[in-house]
């Protein structure tokens, strides 16, 4: 089976708790290249993340609050070896396909029943964000031109910390699992739902960012209850340390 190479200790990982769960795998899914996630039967998935993956270390807990109710069902999970058995979602297509006001409502809709009151053991973005920011200009990437602005938008925000995000929230990670759309891979923490919407600003991954339907998107965010101006600086922070393009930058300078 060809895989990444980082992939193999995961993979090994992956095979000890399926013995142990007494539960078969399929071969992992293409699309996973940071964590391992594979079939486990027709109803289930295994997926194991790396201890450097430390975004991803509240999943279980995210998904056990939602228990079903816009996300994904955990269904089992071992801590230790940071592993989880997840509802299996199908079809499992995604929104990237639907028409853009259909995709864009789905996820309005959803973020809404995600984003609800939270507190422990779930971090606190606030105490994440300048990390990254640091880490972004530290690295030289695209996007570190934005970092100055990106840094003073931060200190103008009063960081909110009692509602659950799911870190990730954009087109492929929004699924269909039978007649419910459902959110998959959270990178859950504390914060607040304008967080979540930069993410849907900039995808799917074949998306070019326009101003006219960044604009409309932001539009359908906001009459659901999110502010316009918080949004927007966190479309220019996030932006900054996740390697925004010379375009994106461009957009994404205009919404301010």
């Amino acid at each position: 089976m060809n895989r990444p190479p980082e992939l193999e200790p995961l993979a090994l990982l992956a095979q000890a708790v399926a013995e142990d769960w007494g539960i078969g795998l399929g071969p992992p899914f293409a699309l996973s290249r940071f964590s391992f996630v594979a079939p486990a039967g027709p109803d289930a998935v295994l997926k194991v993340t790396p201890p450097e993956d430390d975004e991803s270390g509240e999943e279980g807990d995210a998904l056990e609050l939602w228990a079903g109710e816009g996300a994904v069902r955990l269904l089992r999970r071992d801590r230790a070896r940071r592993a989880l058995l997840l509802e299996r979602a199908v079809p499992g297509t995604d929104i990237a396909g639907l028409p853009e006001d259909e995709a864009t409502a789905i996820a309005v809709e959803l973020g809404g029943r995600l984003w609800r009151p939270a507190a422990r053991p779930f971090r606190w973005i606030g105490d994440q964000v300048p990390r990254w920011l640091d880490r972004a200009e530290r690295s030289g990437q695209a996007g570190r031109r934005l970092i100055p602005l990106a840094r003073e938008l931060y200190a103008s925000l009063d960081v909110r910390r009692h509602v659950l995000v799911h870190g990730d929230f954009h087109h492929h990670n929004i699924i269909r699992a039978g007649d419910r759309w459902v959110a998959i891979d959270p990178k859950a923490m504390l914060g607040e739902p304008e967080f979540d919407a930069p993410s849907f600003l900039w995808n799917p991954l074949a998306h070019v960012m326009l101003p006219e339907v960044t604009e409309r998107r932001l539009e359908a965010f906001a009459a659901a209850g999110l502010d316009q101006g918080r949004m927007r600086a966190w479309a220019v922070i996030r932006g900054a340390y996740l390697g925004a393009g010379e375009e994106e930058e461009r957009v994404l300078r205009a919404l301010l």
